[in-house]
């Protein structure tokens, strides 16, 4: 029985990961702070189906103490501060969390696991701002934010230890990419929570923003600047992609993403459609939302992908919108 150790298993990639590998007859190692485990999370109903192992990411220790007990056969670092635009706000703990937390794991590995094949989570917010749309495995990274900084980092020093030390280690650069178990401080569930509340009805919604208002207040939802536009795929077709990277025999970087673009506004009125409403009636763009920098319009080139792995998405943005409204509704109805 193959044995895998995910690091950030209570959040959406984690979770279905989790589900993916189980499914496969792997034996799964969860890491994650003790914390994060015993409130509500995303991976809450595989409780007793994985092991946990608990400790801090950036704590190299820790992170050296869980590849001992894991012994893994794989390795998938998902652990991550997800949110580029509140990196602004936390931006050392962000290059702790997303850089240097990464080094660690592969020094522990490097000392006490050297055969683990790795996984580590790129992303396509490294790309920044650049002129080229279409974005393949060789395209130069900008960073416009400390996330993708941070990243940008780790991502050079997974390919460093790669190099130097005969490793295996593989990334996927990864596109957007949602699910109805996306928390609500992201930007397309809360697209989908206003959809929601909409078609039910509620015009100032339990659920506050970061600002501490109702996301949705007097019926209209505030998102920043409705133009930024952006590759979003369905999680549960990311992770599949996860998993075949390391079924290569050599470790090799990917992109994963759907090669189709769409605004913020094609998010609202898919939304917004989806429960017969006019989005343009719902929502509006509040300046104080807008990043200091946005990324440029990027789009994956996952020709790599599709040769190599036989990996395409399964699930169309339009469905992937539908569902996470359908959850959004079926979760707001308990307060009705």
């Amino acid at each position: 029985m193959k044995r895998a150790l995910i690091t950030g298993i209570t959040g959406q990639d984690g979770s279905y990961l989790a589900e993916l590998l189980l499914g496969k007859g792997y034996a799964v190692y969860g890491f994650a702070r003790q914390d994060s485990w015993y409130r509500p999370n995303c991976a809450s109903h595989l409780t007793g189906k994985v092991e946990m192992i608990f400790g801090d990411v950036t704590e190299g220790v820790d992170i050296a103490a869980a590849v001992q007990d894991a012994k893994p056969d794989e390795i998938y670092n998902l652990a991550s501060q997800s949110r580029p635009g509140e990196s602004w706000a936390r931006a050392p703990e962000t290059l702790l969390v997303n850089g240097l937390a990464a080094v660690r794991l592969f020094e522990a590995v490097r000392h006490s696991c050297p055969k683990a094949r790795i996984y580590h989570a790129s992303s396509s917010e490294m790309y920044g701002q650049t002129a080229v749309e279409f974005h393949d495995e060789e395209s130069l990274f900008n960073p416009v934010n400390p996330y993708a900084a941070a990243k940008v980092y780790a991502h050079q020093m997974a390919s460093i230890y790669r190099d130097s030390y005969d490793m295996y280690i593989a990334s996927g650069i990864l596109f957007n990419h949602e699910s109805e178990r996306r928390p609500l401080h992201f930007l397309t569930q809360k697209v989908a929570y206003g959809a929601a509340c909409a078609a039910l009805g509620i015009a100032d919604s339990p659920d506050r923003n970061e600002r501490g208002r109702p996301i949705v207040e007097q019926g209209k939802l505030a998102l920043g600047n409705l133009q930024v536009s952006r590759d979003w795929g369905y999680a549960p077709d990311f992770v599949r992609a996860m998993w075949l990277i390391l079924q290569q025999q050599h470790p090799a970087d990917f992109i994963i993403g759907t090669g189709l673009s769409h605004t913020l506004r094609d998010l609202c009125r898919v939304a917004y459609e989806s429960i017969g409403h006019d989005w343009e009636k719902c929502v509006f763009s509040d300046p104080a939302l807008v990043r200091p920098l946005e990324p440029g319009k990027a789009v994956a080139n996952t020709s790599k992908a599709e040769k190599l792995l036989g990996w395409r998405p399964s699930v169309t943005f339009e469905e992937m919108v539908a569902r996470m409204v359908e959850a959004q509704i079926r979760r707001l109805e308990r307060f009705i």
